[in-house]
């Protein structure tokens, strides 16, 4: 990787990391905060729903931005909302009596800047270098980010709400200011933006069109495959949250455990990332053969319907090596398969798949645990089948 570069890679890694953090960061305390504001768990969930829902909407519109008048003009705005709204939640938390309706306005308001956020990153990484295997590791580093932000989110959100269920809120500003301060002053324009000549949108929209006609088989593939991965996750996660509420566990001792399955998704990300080069081959077999053993562990949870604490964190950290080995490689897979000018939009739409998924992973979660965790892994097990089927009969590199 060239070195002078290792500045912007760490600078955009931020990005992902502080979107993590705002969402994800707020899961330890969410039983907190339903007892706080006398809400339902489905009222508590849509806290964290809503900001990946809005987010679905708008992000294909900041890819096309992207692509049209350069990357960091859409980010940087995207981070100050993020972080403005993040204070309105924290002060609404504060000063109100009901806050409850003005929290999801705000969370609402936060997925409307990271619709402009993190999605402009798989791009930016992709324009920031030439060579393909620089590319599939600076990805795989984008990836590490936003999985380490999943690790550091239950200790952290667990931490602060020790001080008070709200201080989440107040601590997204900071992280987003802080990456606003770095994606500013250290990530240089890469040359791309300087030499495009910008396409009339009636034109940009028509190469879209043509260019999902002439790929759509895989395309619409990893699409798919981006948005059910997101579902499992944070499918997954909510259950586990949940439970170890039930068990006894609160505060960091909750984190700490939520982190452990989280570190296995990291690792497993920051390794494939860096093996995988420019095979494109090698990078649908991994990701076979890690959603492969995700579903062959969601299966086992459900059927073996363990009480054990740690033999579901064990079964649940299996399943996200499968993940965690897969993401990078899809990541790659869309990023280095499209041309700089629509590269953007087009990774903005599996941003918006994998949004999908966020948001409808914690409300199926919670609604599915009212019938049984077996019913609820049994649906996780068969959408995880259904990804790996996708996988392997979609994509065909060459």
């Amino acid at each position: 990787m060239e070195s002078s570069k290792k500045w912007d890679l760490a600078s955009i890694s931020t990005i992902p990391l502080t979107m993590t953090l705002a969402n994800s960061m707020l899961i330890p305390v969410l039983p907190e905060i339903q007892k706080k504001l006398l809400i339902s768990p489905f009222q508590a969930s849509l806290i964290i729903t809503v900001y990946a829902a809005v987010s679905i909407f708008f992000i294909p519109v900041a890819g096309y931005l992207s692509d049209r008048y350069g990357r960091k003009i859409v980010i940087l705005p995207g981070l100050m909302i993020v972080a403005i709204a993040g204070g309105a939640a924290g002060w609404a938390s504060v000063a109100m009596d009901k806050p409850y309706p003005v929290i999801i306005g705000a969370r609402l308001l936060q997925g409307l800047g990271a619709a402009g956020c993190f999605p402009v990153v798989f791009p930016l990484v992709g324009d920031l270098f030439k060579r393909e295997e620089d590319v599939s590791s600076g990805l795989g580093i984008v990836e590490t980010s936003n999985t380490f932000g999943k690790v550091l989110s239950p200790i952290l959100g667990s931490l602060l709400g020790l001080w008070a269920w709200y201080m989440p809120f107040w601590a997204i500003p900071v992280f987003s200011l802080l990456s606003f301060v770095m994606v500013a002053f250290l990530v240089k324009k890469p040359k791309v933006d300087d030499e495009r000549e910008p396409l009339h949108p009636r034109q940009f929209l028509k190469s879209i069109g043509d260019l999902f006609r002439k790929r759509g088989r895989w395309l619409y593939g990893i699409l798919v495959i981006g948005g059910i991965s997101m579902f499992l996750l944070f499918g997954a996660l909510f259950y586990l949250s949940e439970s170890l509420e039930d068990r006894g566990m609160h505060g960091v001792t909750k984190g700490l455990v939520l982190a452990v399955p989280l570190a296995v998704l990291c690792t497993a990300a920051y390794l494939t990332g860096r093996w995988i080069g420019d095979s494109k081959v090698r990078m649908k077999w991994i990701s076979t053969i890690g959603l492969a053993i995700a579903t062959g562990a969601l299966v086992v949870i459900a059927v073996a319907a363990s009480q054990s604490t740690w033999w579901l964190i064990g079964m649940l950290a299996v399943c996200v090596l499968g993940l965690g080995a897969a993401l990078p490689c899809l990541d790659a897979l869309l990023t280095e398969s499209i041309g700089k000018e629509q590269r953007g939009t087009v990774t903005s739409i599996y941003s918006s798949m994998r949004f999908i998924g966020v948001a409808s992973g914690p409300p199926a979660g919670a609604l599915l645990m009212k019938s049984s965790m077996e019913t609820l892994f049994f649906v996780l097990a068969a959408s995880c089948a259904l990804a790996c089927l996708l996988v392997l009969f979609t994509i065909r590199p060459k």
